[in-house]
């Protein structure tokens, strides 16, 4: 028998007092009411309860994904979350919609209520960004210092211990290089890709030779070394370890190899599951950024070029975020390195067969 509950109301057991009293207008109390305050203040603590979902899922997923081997039924439960993540990030960003209703006069009528308190403030999100992966060294810096430099020491606590907890793209990067099939008996994915990539290079260097000449020629056959030049850049490990400190890869040699596989031979079924993972997490990357340019707008549609709430910089801050605190853009850049699926390498039949359910290859 399940336990008798301490409770036998709807209400009781979503604790609607607790919330629907949790709203205080403090232009009520300064007996100047502003009527669109009570919006502002439930907009924002929808937003918090959202936060708080999306760590409650990536409390599940870390773990899991984090693994020294990851179970094969636990990749379910990881799109699961990870896919209810990008919805939560879905609704976060259409609920600006509702707040843009409310006229910028109504904001600047009960702004001075909110003293020196801003939504930069939020601990969720800060714990959020971390937790995904953005490293405090690529964070932008707010009032002249570090990001939490003027947030409440719970929190910066709170921050400080997550940088040491594994992140969703450390995870990540850990899980794709040990992926088997890129390098498995004989076979090394990068060996065959290089070559297939040569003979395309080769392939535009002949019909350029042959339609071109002169200044035109010598243009073009400079392009395609540099487009070369460009793919050595991910089949060779002491390359890409310069490209990593120079600031433009953050994944492991690795771990970029396995994600350049499982883009181009997402269709092998082996390969559906872990493919359909780098998908969840560029939705998420994807959101969170038009989540941000929304916000930023939203901001100053509401305060224009004045400085936002808390002292911050307001739009400029926001507005610079949109692109230097995105987080998996490896990912986003793979494609610069596909190629024409009728050049595409095929793979070996008996790698093929290992990259097939048992039961589709013994019948």
């Amino acid at each position: 028998m399940p336990p008798k509950p301490a409770w036998d109301q709807y209400g009781e057991y979503l604790a609607i007092d607790s919330i629907l009293n949790a709203q205080h207008p403090q232009s009520m109390v300064g007996g100047s009411a502003v009527h669109d305050e009570m919006l502002f203040i439930q907009f924002h603590q929808i937003y918090e309860l959202w936060f708080k979902q999306i760590l409650f899922e990536l409390d599940d997923v870390l773990p899991r994904l984090g693994a020294d081997t990851v179970s094969e039924s636990d990749m379910q439960p990881i799109l699961t979350y990870l896919g209810r993540i990008v919805e939560i990030l879905k609704q976060m960003e259409s609920m600006i919609d509702v707040l843009e209703t409310m006229p910028p006069q109504s904001f600047i009528d009960f702004r001075e209520y909110l003293g020196t308190a801003s939504g930069f403030q939020s601990a969720q999100f800060r714990l959020i960004e971390t937790r995904l992966g953005l490293e405090r060294k690529t964070r932008l810096c707010v009032f002249h210092g570090q990001f939490d430099d003027n947030l409440k020491d719970s929190t910066k606590a709170a921050i400080k211990d997550a940088e040491k907890q594994p992140t969703l793209f450390a995870a990540l990067d850990r899980w794709l290089a040990r992926t088997p099939f890129v390098h498995l008996h004989s076979y090394t994915f990068a060996n065959d890709y290089r070559m297939a990539v040569y003979d395309m290079f080769a392939e535009r260097i002949n019909i350029a030779r042959t339609k071109l000449s002169g200044e035109a020629l010598a243009a073009e056959l400079e392009a395609i070394e540099k487009g070369k030049q460009k793919f050595e850049g991910i089949f060779d490990e002491e390359l890409h370890a310069q490209a990593v400190k120079d600031g433009h890869w953050r994944l492991s040699w690795k771990a970029l190899q396995a994600a350049l596989f499982i883009t181009i031979y997402r269709d092998t079924p082996i390969l559906q599951a872990p493919y359909a993972l780098l998908t969840q997490v560029m939705n998420i990357d994807a959101l969170l950024a038009r989540w941000r340019l929304r916000h930023a707008l939203m901001v100053q549609r509401m305060v224009g070029m004045s400085l936002g709430t808390g002292g911050s910089s307001g739009y400029e801050y926001l507005m610079a975020t949109v692109t230097s605190h995105r987080i998996f853009t490896d990912f986003f850049a793979l494609s610069t390195y596909l190629i024409p699926s009728r050049a595409l390498p095929p793979l070996p039949d008996d790698i093929r067969r290992e990259m097939n359910y048992t039961y589709t290859t013994h019948r």
